[in-house]
């Protein structure tokens, strides 16, 4: 299973600040030092061309990231430090994500060791996420495959906004989220079906939830490919996703959501979404058995 990675995804950040960025190449090293991944199988990206960025963003957003140039409530929402490395890190996982998916298509799945950066919107970023990797790879897809059929499911404990908003008026685009209802961000904005689970929602329940919705999801839209946003932040221990979780909810959900698009024949792309653990080693463990049971399954039906 090819994996998407790049060292440039890690950004200096200051002390004390909630976003793990370390996860990135831990978990990397986790899965290719217990050989579920292939050292060869690490396919490392360069930063997407602005040509692509510009399928989604405005140029003059682009710009201000580019030259560092947001104002101090711009700064705010988005959350990160605007340093000359920013744009490139986040062009960078922009084209893994591209990259990812254009794999699954070939190979019925990949994984980025990143992306899911589904707060940024058109003309700004909220939330960490700088540039839409979902919404950028989507219009990339379709200018190569015209008419091809995504169906983005979004399991991050947070509401999909800024995918929500960009995707609304695409016929062959269905957007799916689960997320806790009355949480950040506080201003939803609707996708093709959105999910809401109430607050600190237990395993077992919000299992039921997803597994039942989503098989809805399938009975109304075929798609051709699936973006998945798995997510980390929704552990019991995470400082932000307000669910209660544990590691085998996360395996079964994991298993559950692989086997119903893979064993279907439909291609999956695996991204990882947040994770804001209080035991920061978490994050990166729960990304990497998402992928350990992608490459499993993958394996057992013969991908």
């Amino acid at each position: 299973m090819r994996c998407f990675y790049s060292s440039e995804f890690f950004l200096e950040l200051p002390n004390g600040h909630p976003f793990p960025m370390d996860k990135f190449e831990v978990s990397k090293d986790m899965l290719v030092g217990s050989g579920i991944v292939k050292g060869e199988d690490i396919i490392e990206v360069n930063e997407a061309d602005s040509h692509v960025l510009r399928r989604v963003h405005d140029h003059d957003y682009l710009s201000k990231i580019y030259y560092g140039q947001l104002d101090r409530k711009e700064q705010i929402l988005l959350g990160l430090p605007v340093t000359p490395k920013l744009y490139h890190r986040s062009a960078t996982e922009v084209e893994a994500t591209r990259q990812a998916c254009h794999a699954a298509l070939q190979d019925g799945v990949a994984a980025v060791l990143a992306g899911g950066t589904h707060h940024s919107f058109q003309n700004r970023g909220e939330g960490y996420c700088v540039f839409n990797d979902v919404a950028i790879a989507i219009r990339d897809l379709q200018v190569y495959r015209p008419g091809i059929k995504v169906m983005v499911v979004d399991t991050d404990a947070h509401q999909g906004t800024g995918t929500n908003s960009i995707l609304a008026d695409d016929p062959n685009v269905f957007t799916y989220s689960i997320h806790v209802g009355k949480h950040s961000p506080s201003s939803k904005i609707n996708g093709s079906m959105d999910v809401e689970t109430v607050r600190y929602v237990e395993g077992e329940m919000y299992l039921k939830q997803l597994f039942n919705t989503l098989a809805a999801a399938l009975d109304v839209f075929s798609p051709d490919l699936v973006i998945w946003i798995a997510g980390a932040d929704n552990h019991r221990n995470d400082q932000m996703g307000q669910m209660l979780l544990d590691l085998k909810d996360f395996i079964r959900r994991d298993e559950v959501i692989l086997r119903a698009f893979m064993g279907n024949r439909i291609p999956v792309a695996i991204l990882y979404g947040g994770g804001y653990n209080r035991q920061p080693e978490y994050t990166a463990k729960i990304h990497r058995n998402t992928i350990a049971t992608a490459a499993r399954v993958a394996r057992e039906l013969g991908r």
